[in-house]
């Protein structure tokens, strides 16, 4: 009976010996990102707050994170900003944007918000650019850049 049971486990071991080689390229590789691009307009709360989130989980993983902020969601670069602050760590998504700037993210407005606002550059937080779609063009169609919207 030992015989049997040495044999069976064996076999057990060369058959799933694949997957979990597999398994374990696999969950490397979302480790391999080195730069994204972060398209934030919804005007969404919580949306903002789980761009927001990922972001800078995803900068704590070494990421560069490169964020764009379209429509209401620019609001959150403003000076005046005041959001709703969401559990479970009571903070507001344009705190969780300023942490992404610490952290070594970058930010940006889409070229259509100061215009089309009541607001310039000055009012925008320290580190806060506006985007130009040149550039804006070139890391969407940057292969290497993975692109997030919400």
């Amino acid at each position: 009976m030992t015989n049997i049971f040495k044999v069976f486990t064996l076999a057990v071991l060369v058959a799933i010996a694949p997957s979990q080689a597999m398994a374990a390229s696999h969950s490397n590789k979302g480790n391999t990102v080195e730069e994204v691009l972060v398209i934030l307009s919804s005007d969404s709360t919580q949306t903002q707050g789980m761009a927001m989130v990922l972001a800078n989980t995803m900068a704590e993983k070494g990421a560069k994170v490169n964020m764009l902020l379209c429509d209401e969601a620019g609001d959150l670069a403003l000076k005046s900003y005041e959001g709703e602050a969401l559990a479970p760590r009571n903070v507001t998504p344009g705190q969780m944007l300023r942490g992404l700037l610490k952290a070594g993210g970058t930010a940006h407005v889409c070229a259509l918000y100061l215009p089309n606002s009541d607001h310039g550059k000055d009012d925008l937080i320290d580190g806060v650019g506006v985007a130009m779609p040149p550039q804006m063009a070139d890391q969407m169609l940057d292969r290497k850049m993975r692109i997030f919207t919400f």
